[in-house]
């Protein structure tokens, strides 16, 4: 099995108490084999869960993957995440029909939606690190739909 460094993504050698790269001496991540049944790995599938919602629902749907609760966390909080980020959209345009904060709301929601964009990398590359990285309110509620299989 791959392992990688948790500080800089550079793979660490068999029997390595520390990274090459970096010389970090912290626990490296181990990236899951490839799931027997689906053909695709449990990390990519994480991964690309959150590229858009329509992976994120496919994954929820089609076998091995709908049974797996490393990958229905992740589609759950991809879609969890678009239904926050819609439900901001609507304040947004609500909020910017008013003439004054409507002007001052645009460069606030441009720093917002960059924001969003940021987050949803993370959640890519910890997905395809293997780990769960949960947001506050978002992740609580998509671990718990993945785990009520």
């Amino acid at each position: 099995m791959a392992r990688f460094c948790t500080s800089c993504g550079g793979e660490i050698p068999e029997g390595a108490a520390a990274c090459p790269k970096c010389g970090a001496g912290t626990a490296p991540t181990v990236i899951p084999p490839a799931s027997a049944q689906g053909g695709l790995a449990d990390n990519v599938a994480g991964l690309l869960a959150y590229i858009t919602i329509i992976p994120a629902i496919v994954f929820l749907l089609i076998e091995p993957f709908n049974k797996n609760k490393f990958v229905r966390f992740h589609a759950f909080h991809c879609l969890f995440i678009a239904v926050a980020s819609f439900a901001l959209g609507i304040v947004f345009m609500i909020l910017g029909m008013i003439p004054v904060i409507g002007l001052l709301l645009i460069p606030v929601s441009f720093i917002v939606w960059i924001g969003i964009f940021v987050l949803v990398i993370v959640c890519m590359i910890k997905a395809y690190q293997g780990q769960k990285w949960k947001l506050p309110v978002i992740g609580d509620l998509a671990e718990k739909q993945a785990d009520s299989v």
